[in-house]
């Protein structure tokens, strides 16, 4: 199974950009359908953004569609999330997230890393 490790969280401005990372170990990343979710404090987990195998397609939340973008190098076994034009409200845990199931929506999902924490002060 794969292993998923973020990076790149922190705090910043409103206004601000950020880059996360998530490193991939274990399997081929390009086997995996990649994405990114988010948990606000009080909140259930929700998706943010995914990204197909060969990285061809993308989709995003509502909220987020505009601001932030998604990426992958298969080679490098790296998923990553640029996030601009940051809100307060994508304060968050963002969760990057691994599926073996071709589905947009990602409502199967076979790994999750840890967590990392974004803050976005206004």
């Amino acid at each position: 199974q794969v292993q998923l490790v973020e990076s790149g969280g922190g705090l910043v401005q409103a206004g601000g950009s950020l880059r996360l990372s998530c490193t991939a170990s274990g399997r081929t990343l390009s086997r995996y359908f990649m994405g990114w979710f988010r948990q606000a404090p009080g909140k259930q987990r929700e998706f943010v953004s995914v990204i197909t195998q060969s990285g061809d397609t993308t989709h995003y939340a509502a909220s987020v569609k505009g601001r932030f973008t998604i990426s992958r190098d298969n080679a490098k076994n790296m998923v990553y999330l640029q996030m601009n034009s940051l809100k307060p409200e994508d304060t968050a845990l963002y969760f990057c997230a691994a599926s073996l199931v071709k589905d947009t929506q990602m409502n199967f999902i076979d790994a999750w890393g840890q967590g990392i924490q974004v803050t976005v002060s206004s």
